[in-house]
Order: structure tokens, then C-alpha cells, then sequence
């Protein structure tokens, strides 16, 4: 029979031997976890983008539910509803981009010119006609090194298809079985649990929603402002470009904006490279003003969150997940900011200099103050 101090050597060892086997096999496990979250980043990344565009849409199904639409049908009509205008707007602005850009190749020595002569009476800057030419060249030179690299360029178009058909699958399931999914999680819960879950549900539907009637909103000021600035230079199709920069400047991550300025200025330059000065000025300066002047308080107003907060939110976003960081980050940090309004508590405020907008006591406190320590002083005198 084993010795007291041989049974616990034993136990010692045995229990190393299952500390070193679950440490190794913890790693493992960890190790598998991180390689399958960097495998599956794109689809997490679309998933998530797809629940949020699901929150959009819910309160549209969820009146036509309320009338007594099945959600199915009433999900299928809002989904095919907004499908039509976004592949109505794609073709009339596809059109517009292959006429433009035919019209633009075919006058290639004829606007090289243009735009020496402009050069030349604007800014001093001489070329020669042999310059000209072979500026021509190069960019005929260019253009056919594009047109060879067309291969690469449709598996990117399938790979962008492939990604807005996941997208569109998972946003029509997210808006249909929203209540279904939401049962499947409460199910698992307590009652009280299942309340706070459900309002933190609807915190997040409401402010995704308020961030897509934000950018509603924008997008619908910068078509009506382009629409008039294009028109007025007298830019073909000012209409249908006007909805082009609104819609794609608001709606696309990071660089919506300066995607939405190439057309209207490529367009501008089938007229005279005047024109199309004018029109890449216009969208700079426009830019600026939306950034500094009519975001911030429409943010503030619809979205509840000051604006340097949903900045630097919006450049945390694309640093992490990528363009679609800068669209997700609005509405994320918007839900996780009503969570934390409604569940922290709030305590009366002491009153500081600090917590005062003027950075100190106004002039009525410090005659009140200056009354106060003269009736101090009175009391100390008697």
C-alpha cells in the first residue's frame, strides 16, 4: 500500500498531467476560434450589415403587418419596392456613364486640346501640339492597358454581385422573421431578462432607423443643391446627376464621395474642361459645407450623438471592419449610446465652475456671492 506522501505525489501528478491537457487543448480550441473568425471575417462583416439593414425595414413591414399583411408578403413587397427604384436609378445613371464616356474617348484630341488652350489662357502653362499628341497617346495607351485588364475586373464584379446577393438574402430574412428570431433568443431567458433584451431590440431598430431618415435627409439636400449648381452650368442631365451624388455620396462608405463626384465632372468635361472645373470646385467646397455645417446638427437631432463622437466612431469603423465600418458605426454607436442613457442611472448635479457653459459664475452669481460673504462678515461683527 502507497504511502500519505506517495498517494499525494500521485494526486499532484495526475492533476498536472489534466491542468497541461486542458491548457493544451484551450489553446487549441482559442487558436481554431481565431483562424475561423479571420476565415469567416467578410461573412460576419455582411451579417451584421445585413441585420442592420433588416432593422431599416422592419417598421415598414411591420405596418403593412399591422394592416394585416403576412410578413412574409408585406416583406416581399417593401424588399421588391426599394430593389426597383435602386435598379431603375443604376440603369439611367449606367446609361448616362457609357454615353459619357463613349463621347469622352471618341473627342480624345479634340478635349486635350481644349484643355491646352484652357491651360494656356488661365494659368500661363504653354504646350506644345506634339505635347498635346502625346499626352493623347499616353492615355490611349492607358485606356488600352485598362480594357486588357477587363478579365480582373469581372471577377470583381461577380465577387461585389456575390456579396449584395448574401446581403439581400440575409436583409430579407432579418426584416421577415424578426419577431421569429426574437422569440428564439427570448425563449431561452427569464421574463425579466426577456424585457430588457426587447428593449435593447428596440433601441437598436429605432436608432437605425433614425440613421437611414439622417441620410435620407442628406442625400435629398445634396441632390436638390447639385441639381441647381449643374443646371445652372448647364451640365446635360443635371436631374439624374443631382441623384447620382445624392444618393451614392450618403449611402456608399468612405468613398461614396469622391465616386459620386467622377461622373458629374466627366460629364462637365464632355462640355469644356471649363465647366468641369467649375463643377470639381462646386463638389469640394459642397463637401465641406455638409461636413462642417448641415451634418453635425442633423446628426445631433436625429441620431442623438454629437457629431465629433459619430466622426471619430465612423473612422474607428473603417480602421476595423473596412468601408462598411464607416456605414455600421452611426447606427452602433447611436444604439449603444441609448442603451447607456437608459440604464445608467443619473444623479443631481453639484454646482462648479466646471460644469458651467461660460466657464465661470455669471455676473448675477458673484453679486450674489459678494452679498453673501458681507452678511457673513454682519454676522461676525455682532
Amino acid at each position: 500500500m502507497a504511502s500519505p506522501t506517495e498517494q499525494a505525489s500521485e494526486r499532484f501528478t495526475r492533476r498536472l498531467r489534466e491542468v497541461v491537457v486542458a491548457a493544451v487543448v484551450g489553446v487549441f480550441l482559442l487558436l481554431t476560434l481565431l483562424w475561423a473568425l479571420e476565415r469567416l471575417r467578410g461573412l460576419l462583416v455582411l451579417a451584421v450589415f445585413s441585420l442592420f439593414c433588416g432593422f431599416a425595414l422592419e417598421p415598414a413591414v411591420n405596418r403593412l403587418a399591422r394592416r394585416g399583411w403576412g410578413r412574409g408578403r408585406a416583406t416581399l413587397v417593401v424588399f421588391l419596392a426599394l430593389s426597383v427604384i435602386l435598379a431603375a436609378f443604376g440603369a439611367l445613371l449606367g446609361a448616362i456613364v457609357v454615353q459619357q464616356i463613349s463621347d469622352l474617348v471618341q473627342n480624345l484630341d479634340d478635349y486635350t486640346r481644349e484643355v491646352a488652350d484652357f491651360l494656356d489662357d488661365t494659368l500661363g502653362v504653354e504646350l506644345s501640339g506634339q505635347d498635346v499628341a502625346g499626352q493623347a497617346g499616353t492615355v490611349g495607351e492607358i485606356s488600352r492597358s485598362v480594357l486588357g485588364g477587363a478579365l480582373g475586373f469581372g471577377a470583381t464584379v461577380l465577387t461585389l454581385l456575390f456579396s449584395l446577393l448574401t446581403v439581400a438574402t440575409l436583409t430579407f430574412y432579418a426584416a421577415k422573421d424578426g419577431p421569429a428570431m426574437r422569440r428564439a433568443v427570448c425563449r431561452t431567458l427569464p421574463p425579466d431578462t426577456q424585457r430588457e433584451v426587447l428593449r435593447a431590440w428596440e433601441i437598436a431598430i429605432d436608432r437605425t432607423a433614425s440613421y437611414v431618415y439622417y441620410r435620407v435627409i442628406l442625400a435629398t439636400v445634396s441632390a436638390v443643391v447639385h441639381w441647381v449648381v449643374l443646371a445652372l452650368l448647364d451640365v446635360p442631365f443635371a436631374v439624374s446627376l443631382a441623384l447620382w451624388v445624392g444618393l451614392v455620396s450618403q449611402f456608399v462608405p468612405t468613398v461614396g464621395t469622391y465616386i459620386a463626384g467622377v461622373v458629374p465632372v466627366a460629364v462637365a468635361l464632355a462640355e469644356s474642361p471649363r465647366t468641369a472645373l467649375w463643377v470639381l470646385l462646386f463638389i469640394v467646397v459642397y463637401q465641406q459645407v455638409e461636413n462642417y455645417v448641415i451634418s453635425p446638427p442633423l446628426s445631433a437631432r436625429t441620431m442623438k450623438i454629437h457629431p465629433a463622437l459619430g466622426f471619430t466612431a465612423a473612422i474607428g469603423g473603417v480602421a476595423l471592419i473596412g468601408p462598411l465600418g464607416a456605414l455600421l458605426a452611426l447606427p452602433v454607436v447611436a444604439t449603444v449610446q441609448s442603451f447607456l442613457t437608459v440604464y445608467l442611472p443619473e444623479h443631481d448635479m453639484v454646482e462648479d465652475e466646471l460644469l458651467s457653459d461660460t466657464g465661470g459664475p455669471t455676473a448675477e452669481e458673484d453679486e450674489a456671492e459678494d452679498a453673501e460673504q458681507a452678511a457673513r462678515r454682519e454676522a461676525g461683527k455682532d
